[in-house]
């Protein structure tokens, strides 16, 4: 029997994906936001395709401040782009 492969749905481009090839947005219990390149983080998740332009695409349409229900800083959204260039994580 064939392992069930779990779906999430990007914030930018509206497509469904398998979970390993997005990057998680992750909104801790203290407030703070964060990408988490692995997948275990603690937290709210919401997901995004690992490349900047479907980060705009989510960024222009409110998507994770209406994932997050929660007022998103641009101070945040400037270092969301900045660790999805570098790729590490933090």
């Amino acid at each position: 029997m064939e392992k069930k492969i779990p779906m999430r749905q990007c914030l930018g481009c509206r497509e469904m994906k398998p979970k390993r090839e997005l990057i998680r947005v992750v909104r801790a219990s203290d407030g703070t936001i964060s990408l988490d390149f692995r997948g275990k983080a603690p937290g709210r998740g919401a997901y995004v395709c690992p490349n900047s332009a479907c980060l705009k695409k989510a960024v222009k349409a409110r998507a994770l401040e209406r994932a997050f229900s929660a007022q998103i800083p641009a101070e945040i959204y400037a270092r969301l782009e900045e660790e999805m260039e570098r790729g590490d994580g933090g």
